[in-house]
This record gives C-alpha cells, structure tokens and sequence, in this order.
C-alpha cells in the first residue's frame, strides 16, 4: 500500500456464548470447533494461523494480522490491516450453535486508524461498523451501547492523540452474571515509537529462520520475554519486519503487535486476567512502554468494578516515563462493565 502504509492499529471482538448444559462448556466448549472451521472464520475475515499453542484453560492463535483466544465459552479475535473482523460474527453463530452455544454477550473495541480511507466495508467508519453489528445480532442481546471516547464534541485534542471506539451488547443473563466479576481486560495503542527500538523488530537480511525461530530471538532482544517470565509465549516475526506474540498464563493472556516502519510505526499491548490488582497493572505498564518508548500512548481498562483510582495508577506508571496526561474519562457499557480510556503524549507534543 504505497499511498499509505500498513494500518497498524487493531480491530478487537469478544464474543459470549452460554449453554443448556454447563458442564461439557466449562471443559471443552468453543475449543471443540475443529481447523476447518476456524479456517472458515479466518477466511471470512481474509487472515490466517502462523502459530498455535494451547493449555487446559484456552487456546491462542498467532494469525497473519494479529491474534485469535479461544476459551469454552469465549473468544477474542483481534486483526489489524485491511481485515474485515466484523465478518467473522455469521460463521461464528453458526459454528457456536452447532455446539449448543448461544451469543449472549459481545463487546467491539479498535483504536482511530491510522489511513482510515484503506478500510474496506464494513470498517469505513464506526457508524458502519456499529449499523453491520446491529443487523447481525440475535435480538436476545437487548442491552446495546456504541460510544467514541472522547467524542469530538468534547475535546480540542491534537489529532495525534488516539481515540477509543466502542460497541458493547449482552442478554438480560450476561448482564446479572458481570456484577460477579472483577478481571481487568487493559488495551494499550501506542505510534511514533522510538527508531532506534523500533529496528530491532526487523529480520536480518538473509538471516535463513523461520518466523518462529526469528520472533523468539525478537523476544529475548527486545525485553519482551521480561513483562511476564511465567508465561507460554508463542512468537512470530514477519519477513522483511513486524512481530507478533502470545502468551498465557493459566487463564490470562497477553499478546503483542508491532509494525516498526518509520512513519506510521504502532505497537499494541493487551492483557487480559488481572485480578483488581492496580499495582500490577502500572508495573506491567512500565515494562511495555519502555519497551517501545512512543510519543503517544492510550490506555483502556475494562472492568465491572472499577473508580477513577485506576486513572491515577495508570498515570503514575507512565508520567515517569516522560508521557503527560492528555485525557482521563470513564463510560459504562452493558457486557463490559466501566471502561476507562485516558490518553498519553510525550512532553514534546
């Protein structure tokens, strides 16, 4: 794409399933669906599996355009690119029906893309986006939400600074099942990384290694390996540059993305699993950003329980590091509990 660049910037679905007999879901659930109808999915969303691995709580997917979770009765897919996510949602239904899995839960977050006029239906906008949502939906998720934070109505923010799109809908049941639960989902869009930092996630020319072999060397040299050392990582690096990683850690993930080339350079972070452990969550923040040092970082946590104080945990991890508080608010969304989004510049900006 020679008139803009590769949209680094990812599209994020988590989708819900309940069944009529809980037993086999909590074992085995969404992890039954076999490679040929993942490949169905993948294909409607025009991606593919580079890597795998797996324990007994889910089972992570690197893909060609980012990372796929699947658990017994969740899944998470996020892509980057020209990818058309929002495409995956009738093969899912179908496949999840065939399980005895009906949706009862859906949340769509992505960031402000980068060359948003690269974007094919239906992603050309976040209208598009949430109209494509509204007609594919069973009508048994009846509590429906779509927000941009901030809205351009309420700020005077340089367009450099990320926004925070959001689409939220679940059933009347998901709705009492979210006040049980208190697991931090954080999503970190970090541009303009440092160049010097950004080099080390391209291949060395002629270097003979397959993608696996090349992203663990990525791993190690980078520090990445560091944020969480208990983790099972399964990494990729593209060819000629680009990286991708997963790792899990009993039933938390987290994963990366990074396209380093100079000029609409991106890297993402995602965890999802922390217990409300604020702490945690700005040491964890601290290791990921010094790891690319960005001139623009933003940060999302999803949680059903949480106040403002995780503002000032996320802020006192990453002031430090030379990034002023551009932005701090928080919605609440059904299905997805109070989502918190601030936004973070380097003092230069």
């Amino acid at each position: 794409m020679a008139l803009s660049g590769f949209e680094g910037f990812e599209k994020r679905l988590e989708l819900h399933f309940s069944g009529d007999n809980p037993r086999p879901v909590i074992g085995i659930g969404l992890r039954q669906l076999d490679v040929k109808a993942i490949e169905e999915v993948l294909d409607a969303v025009q991606c593919n599996v580079v890597s795998a691995v797996g324990n007994p709580f889910l089972d992570a997917y690197v893909l060609s355009e980012s990372s796929l979770f699947v658990y017994p009765t969740k899944i998470i897919i996020k892509t980057c690119g020209t990818t058309q996510l929002l495409k995956s949602i009738p093969p899912l239904l179908f496949h999840a029906r065939q399980l005895g899995l009906l949706l009862c839960g859906c949340r769509y977050t992505r960031g402000n893309f980068i060359f948003p006029k690269a974007q094919p239906f239906p992603h050309t906008s976040f209208r598009e986006e949430v109209v494509y949502l509204e007609q594919r939906l069973p009508s048994n998720l009846c509590h429906r939400k779509a927000s941009i934070m901030p809205s351009k109505a309420n700020t005077k923010m340089s367009s450099s600074v990320h926004s925070w799109h959001v689409y939220s809908a679940c059933d009347e049941h998901r709705m009492e099942l979210e006040t049980f639960s208190n697991v931090f989902t954080i999503e970190v869009c970090m541009t303009e990384l440092d160049r010097v930092l950004a080099r080390k996630f391209y291949r060395r020319p002629g270097d003979g290694n397959s993608g696996d072999v090349a992203g663990k060397e990525m791993t190690e040299l980078t520090g990445i390996g560091n944020i969480n050392p208990r983790a099972l990582v399964c990494d990729f690096a593209f060819d000629p540059c680009g990286y991708s990683m997963n790792g899990i850690d009993g039933a938390k993930y987290s994963t990366i993305h990074v396209t380093p080339e100079h000029g609409f350079s991106y890297a993402s972070f995602e965890c999802v699993g922390f217990i409300d452990d604020r702490h945690n969550i700005g040491e964890v923040l601290k290791e990921v950003v010094q790891v690319f040092r960005p001139a623009a970082v933003s940060v999302s946590t999803t949680c059903v329980d949480q106040d403002q104080e995780v503002w000032t945990y996320v802020a006192g991890a990453l002031e430090p590091l030379g990034l002023s508080c551009r932005s701090s608010l928080m919605d609440e969304f059904p299905a997805a509990g109070n989502i918190s989004f601030q936004t973070f510049t380097t003092h230069r900006k």
